[in-house]
């Protein structure tokens, strides 16, 4: 999985790159090599906003986008904060996506069965 992220307005420092690439590691194995992912920080200009370190994700795989996006009053937490909802969200997508091919493989089976059954019934 290819990572990009970017700081409007706000430095992007190693320590905070090495935190984000550790913490999607789990989502990384989730995914194919081909997804990528677009990870955005930002400082909330307004004062009196106390959650105003904003980091917003969005991961882009085959056939589908998947974002987040969270607020708190450290950097780092609210990138925490993003990388668990993707992590929700990835696995939510893939269940989904199991449970299709599963109920397509059982009709499958099931039509297969059938036209057994008809097969081996005498015409009259």
């Amino acid at each position: 999985m290819q990572i990009d992220i970017k700081g409007r307005n706000v430095p992007v420092t190693d320590k905070i790159r090495a935190h984000a690439e550790r913490r999607l590691a789990k989502v990384a194995r989730q995914v194919s090599d081909l997804a990528r992912l677009e990870i955005e920080i930002f400082k909330e200009p307004n004062p009196r906003v106390a959650d105003c370190h904003v980091a917003e994700a969005t991961l882009y795989l085959k056939g589908v986008t998947l974002r987040a996006h969270d607020a708190s009053p450290e950097m780092l937490h609210s990138l925490n904060l993003v990388v668990d909802e993707l992590a929700r969200q990835v696995k939510r997508h893939r269940d989904k996506l199991r449970h299709r091919r599963e109920a397509h493989a059982a009709a499958a089976r099931e039509a297969a069965r059938a036209a057994r059954l008809r097969a081996a019934q005498p015409s009259l």
